[in-house]
């Protein structure tokens, strides 16, 4: 893997080929944001909460909905656990992963404020 500092982002750029920045992975469909759960080599689980109607009650409820997505080789060291983040749907990468991380919103540290 070769590694160059881009000045302008002061970023890593990487050779990972599913990197939707540095790669040629396309993404098209939905944009999701929410909160890391677990972090792995190459995959981020999220977790974000939606208004589900039920049928019977005639009313909303809350549930979690959870995401697995791919995490490119530059973003891996800048994003942790409890991160707020966007992913957007691609291509099918794996059994379980439909989506990619796009970009960083906020820190840890922001979001307990």
């Amino acid at each position: 893997m070769t590694k160059k500092i881009n000045k302008k982002e002061n970023r890593i750029e990487c050779s990972d080929r599913d990197c939707p920045i540095h790669g040629n992975l396309k993404t098209r469909g939905r944009i999701f944001k929410g909160i890391i759960v677990s972090k792995n080599e190459r995959r981020v689980a999220i977790e974000f909460e939606r208004m589900v109607y039920v049928k019977k009650y005639e009313r909303y409820a809350k549930s979690k909905t959870k995401i697995h997505a791919r995490l490119p080789k530059c973003m891996e060291k800048e994003i942790k656990v409890g991160d707020l983040i966007n992913v957007q749907e691609c291509r099918q990468l794996s059994k379980i992963i439909n989506f990619v991380v796009i970009n960083k919103l906020k820190d840890v540290e922001e979001i307990k404020k």
